[in-house]
């Protein structure tokens, strides 16, 4: 019997609805719109097209929209300045500055000047923080949706044996510690990790998250493991063709009791998390909404 598909653009989906329902409640109760300001750097493609389906999403849910474009010989002294506008603006509640950035802009710097509060993306330091500790902050967008598919086909996390394949700080850290929130056992790996089929073996849940294509092979799973698959990988068929594989053979894990696809899984996710954490930081900032 083939593993359970996790449907991540039916779940992103409800999760759209349930966010355009949260803003038209905060704007008819308290005359807030949300606001989610987008800085992009440079002309790289795939960026834009991430930049322009997030304007989209932000129109259909109802959040206010803001961006700005940089070149790509923009100095780091004009980003910043940039981001302290926006952290000053009361419109705004998310800011999201879209990564990679040029190599003569210092990424870490970058993240560090956003406000806290409104770090949709969950990288500041203090969300970093306040993740491992558990003590509340705005959650990465990927990690969260992780979770929210994981949570479909896992009603109880306590004693299950939890591996993640990759150690980012974008999605293999905080994933890592959300599933430690919920009681399971969490082994965190990574490519260079010695014996890992051996280690992915044990798992019931398996996060791969390593950019690796087809790193994940079947005799890696045992049978009724739950396997969630990060990667987006771009690769070449023989006849020229491109197509997006992720970090697991899905062809071999039909003996997995749930996979989600690449394309289609975890990515439709990450984004109606975005909004989701921006509706979320927006609450925050107004004493009047409990």
């Amino acid at each position: 019997m083939p593993a359970q598909p996790i449907d991540g653009k039916a779940f992103a989906a409800t999760l759209r609805q349930q966010v355009a329902g949260g803003v038209a409640q905060v704007k008819q109760a308290h005359e807030l719109t949300p606001g989610l300001a987008v800085v992009l750097v440079g002309d790289d493609p795939a960026s834009h097209v991430y930049v322009t389906n997030k304007k989209k999403a932000c129109a259909e849910a109802g959040i206010a929209s803001f961006e700005t474009l940089f070149p790509a010989r923009v100095t780091q002294g004009d980003l910043l300045a940039e981001i302290a506008r926006l952290n000053a603006d009361p419109a705004v509640h998310g800011i999201l500055v879209q990564l990679p950035l040029p190599g003569h802009i210092d990424a870490q710097a970058v993240i560090n000047a956003i406000d806290p509060a409104k770090d949709v993306d969950g990288f500041h330091p203090v969300n970093v923080g306040r993740l491992s500790t558990g003590t509340g902050g705005l959650v990465p967008c990927t990690p969260l949706g992780i979770m929210r598919l994981l949570d479909s086909v896992i009603d109880d996390y306590r004693g299950l044996n939890a591996v993640v394949i990759g150690k980012s700080n974008i999605v293999g850290k905080p994933v890592a510690m959300l599933l430690l929130e919920r009681e399971a056992t969490v082994t965190v790996t990574h490519i260079e990790t010695l014996h890992l089929p051996d280690i992915a073996r044990k798992a019931d849940i398996i996060v791969a998250a390593a950019g690796a294509p087809h790193l994940v092979r079947g005799y890696w799973v045992k049978p009724g493991a739950v396997v969630i698959d990060v990667g987006i990988n771009r690769v070449t068929d023989h006849d020229g063709k491109t197509r997006l594989i992720g970090d697991c053979a899905t062809h071999e894990l039909d003996h997995a009791k749930a996979v989600t696809p690449v394309p289609g899984g975890v990515g439709p996710m990450t984004i109606a998390c975005l909004l989701s954490n921006t509706v979320l930081a927006a609450k925050r900032s107004s004493p009047d909404i409990q």
